[in-house]
Order: structure tokens, then sequence, then C-alpha cells
């Protein structure tokens, strides 16, 4: 483990040792927040009963194709603007100021003409997602290298092969970190629209746990979409830097 890495898990067990000790201590009042080994095993009951297993299936199978088609759509129209410079003109200030929308506005509209379904939910967890993809290909491809397309002409290679040999990798870095952008929104998407109305998932369950006071279950599942979000951004994290690395020792 590296040395931020070590001070980052010291920080993370010194902030709930300390919410330990007041939640134990009184100083917090239980009805407000419980403490997290309350909260453990709290979720380990609830994990062991198999209880929200469907919920749990459900949402995350929903952020996984709310970022799979937000990753593909994404890339794929910002392929499209970047290589219409009159479209992207028109396109970039919407594309700045896109994210000061409240795209859950749209949800009761989503919900009026496809029901109660995971349709509204996965259409928000790509409108939320999808732009995020748009610009980090916008970005990579406007800092791939000039002197890559004289080195494609020298070798006579077409726009397909200097496309996927030599500007992608080029833009690589810029589009994972799209990649993982569009994993945040879409995980933020999903679980906000099943709070408003979905009839079923992690979100919802949280939403029925507030309005039922009952805070064991509650804490229990947000302590379990916040370890599957950290344990998804770490592993993503580690993918960058390792790609990073073999990237360096590639180009030394």
């Amino acid at each position: 483990m590296t040395r931020v890495g070590r001070i980052r898990l010291t920080f993370i067990i010194a902030a709930m040792g300390a919410l330990e000790v007041a939640c134990r201590g009184g100083l917090i009042d239980r009805r407000i927040v419980i403490a997290p080994s309350q909260m453990a095993a709290s979720l380990a009951s609830i994990l062991v009963s198999g209880d929200i297993n469907s919920d749990i299936a459900r949402t995350l199978g929903m952020i996984a194709a709310a970022v799979a088609l937000s990753v593909v759509f994404g890339f794929a129209l910002g392929l499209l603007v970047h290589a219409l410079p009159r479209v992207r003109d028109v396109l970039d200030p919407l594309l700045a100021t896109y994210y000061a929308v409240p795209i859950f506005i749209f949800y009761p509209v989503l919900v009026a003409i496809f029901g109660l379904s995971l349709v509204p939910i996965l259409l928000i967890g790509v409108a939320t997602a999808m732009v995020a993809m748009i610009i980090a290909t916008l970005n990579g491809l406007d800092r791939v290298p000039r002197v890559l397309s004289k080195v494609a002409r020298v070798h006579r290679m077409g726009r397909l092969a200097t496309a996927l040999r030599l500007q992608l990798p080029a833009a690589a870095p810029y589009l994972f970190t799209g990649v993982k952008l569009s994993v945040s929104y879409a995980f933020i998407a999903v679980i906000a629209s099943e709070f408003i109305l979905a009839p079923a998932g992690l979100g919802r369950d949280i939403a029925d746990a507030y309005a039922d006071f009952n805070n064991p279950r509650m804490y229990a599942l947000m302590l379990f979409l916040l370890v599957i979000a950290t344990f998804i951004n770490m592993a993503l994290h580690a993918w960058d830097l390792r790609w990073a690395e073999r990237r360096g020792r590639g180009s030394s």
C-alpha cells in the first residue's frame, strides 16, 4: 500500500472510531445516527437473511446497464460531434452547462410515459452519465498530438488504422476518465431515481426504512452502498494506475 493509501485508510479508521465513540457515549442521539458497529451488524443480518438479494440484483443491474449504454453511446456521439465542427460549436455551451440542469425533473414525465418500470430509471441514468463520456471523448480527441497524423501519412495508413492504432491509444487516458465519471454519475442517478417513485431497489428500501424510522436498516443499506461504490472506485483507480505504468514503460 502506498503512503497516500495508508494516510487515507488511517483517516477513515479514525473517523469511524470517532463516530463510534460519539454514538456510544451519547454525544449523538441514536435516533439520528447509530454507531458504525451497529450498522455493520445490521447489514450482516440483512445480507444473511437474503431479504434484499432481488433488490441488489435490480439496482446493480440497472447501474451496469446505464454505464454500458452511457459509455457506448457517449463515445459514439463524442466521435460524431468531434468530426462536425459546426455542430460542436452549437453544442459546446450546452455540454458545459449540462449538469446545471436538474435531470430528475423529467422523471415524472418518463413515469407517465413508461409507467413504474425500469425504463425511466435507465433513461435517467443514461441521461446523467452519457454526457460525461461525450465530454471526455472530445477532450481526448482534442489532445491527440498532431504529429501522429503526420506519422500516419508517412506510413500511408488509412483513417481506420490511424484511429485504432494511433489516435485512440493517445486519447485512452481521457476516455478512461469518462468511463470512471460515467460509473459515478450512473450510480448516483439510479439510486436517486429509486428514491423517488421506483417500486423496488436499494434506493426504495432506504426510502421505506427512513419513512418507518427504521434507522438500523436504513444505515445498514447506506453502508452497503458506500462499500460497493468505494470498492468500484478503488478498482477503477487501481486499473488506471496500472495502465498508466504500462504506458510509461511502453514509451520509455
